[in-house]
């Protein structure tokens, strides 16, 4: 049966439609493009966009698998026919042209490497192959020169020489972010061992005492106090991971807290509230538990008769809120101030070891909160976002 005026008129209708939005999204592209403005705002756009890409490979210092990847986009910053950078041992990367070129490169940067100053050698120079002439820049980070870029190219001239030192000196930048990060993680690491050193003289030793007057007269709470004891070791002195869970945390300070217990008895009352949502949420290892010594050893040991502390854990929004709260005595205000900031010396040594931990991973922003007086007690609320991809418990 042949085909009816009607459906020819409709595949028509169709092909037509097909072809509008082919074209319609044809103009659009068109028309984004143009709206990067110039022919120089174009080719900044390009630069950055490289210089963002090369970036992120370089974050994590110079190694051969980060220096690879950003000297693709770095070779095209240069506009050069090769590019490689180096470390002071060897060569970490090489992208373009002048493969041959690649086992002579770091006798042509020893003097750059040794020096810290930029050479220039022409094409036909001895080392260079006679086709290609050679920029060598040296990588500083602080005052030491830990590596090179190399740029490659029919000629040398002026721009190229500016141009390669430029890209050094932003791959330095690179550098001493990466070597910054890594400092930054010593520094955390550093300050859970002393986190660690606090607790042993502090509690390891009144614990031992508290278990020590129960092997007479309760044998059976002594064994399951030095069970919780190694349970709490065993977690405090932990040698992997700079961060666990909520949960992780509230489970190592219900094992203090029944060690402090057996020491002062119904002096210590606690109470806890935790909302189920939160308790997957990863936080800083060790970040809560020296909050709660510090509300039994500087809030409640030194008040006449029994003292409570209140422990809740609440849901507000993209952060997880945890109070530690105690009706203990207090603490001037100013005094606690200052040895936050680091300016005196004091007792809480742990507060001011957490609040610099939690600022340093999240920000100036989700430092400690502390509200307290003399006599007064004192109320702690520390907030963590809930959503952390680059951190494993």
């Amino acid at each position: 049966m042949p085909d009816s005026p009607l459906l020819t008129a409709a595949a028509v209708a169709v092909i037509a439609m097909a072809i509008a939005v082919v074209v319609g999204v044809g103009l659009k592209v068109l028309r984004s493009f143009r709206d990067l403005g110039t022919d120089a705002e174009r080719a900044t756009y390009h630069t950055l966009h490289a210089a963002s890409q090369a970036g992120q490979h370089l974050r994590r210092g110079l190694n051969p698998t980060g220096a690879a990847k950003a000297s693709r986009q770095l070779r095209t910053l240069l506009g050069s026919e090769a590019l490689a950078i180096t470390d002071t041992s060897g060569v970490l990367a090489w992208d373009g042209a002048g493969d041959d070129l690649k086992p002579r490169l770091m006798d042509l940067a020893a003097p750059v490497l040794a020096g810290g100053r930029t050479a220039v050698l022409p094409a036909g120079a001895e080392g260079t192959g006679g086709s290609l002439a050679a920029v060598i820049a040296p990588v500083r980070a602080d005052s030491r020169v830990v590596g090179a870029v190399a740029a490659f190219a029919p000629s040398a001239g002026a721009g190229l020489v500016r141009a390669t030192g430029e890209v050094a000196d932003w791959v330095a930048v690179q550098v001493e972010l990466a070597e910054l990060d890594a400092s930054r993680t010593l520094l955390m690491e550093a300050e859970v061992r002393a986190l660690r050193a606090q607790i042993s003289p502090h509690f390891i030793y009144n614990s031992l005492n508290a278990i020590a007057s129960f092997i007479n007269t309760d044998p059976q709470r002594a064994r399951e106090l030095v069970v919780e004891f190694a349970d709490f070791t065993r977690y405090s002195f932990r040698r992997h991971g700079d961060f666990t869970t909520l949960a992780e945390e509230l489970r190592c300070i219900d094992r203090y807290l029944l060690l402090e217990r057996a020491r002062f008895g119904e002096r210590v009352q606690v109470s806890l509230r935790v909302a189920p949502e939160v308790l997957s949420t990863v936080i800083p290892f060790l970040s809560l538990q020296p909050l709660v010594e510090n509300a039994v050893r500087h809030g409640l040991e030194a008040k006449e008769g029994p003292g409570h502390i209140s422990i809740t854990a609440e849901d507000a929004g993209a952060f997880a809120e945890v109070t530690i709260e105690d009706d203990g005595v207090g603490m001037d205000p100013a005094q606690l101030q200052s040895m936050l900031a680091g300016h005196t010396d004091g007792e809480h040594v742990g507060l001011r070891n957490v609040d610099a931990r939690l600022r340093q991973v999240y920000g100036n922003d989700h430092g400690l909160v502390i509200e307290t007086a003399p006599g007064e007690g004192t109320l702690i609320t520390m907030r963590v976002p809930k959503s952390q991809p680059g951190h494993d418990a």
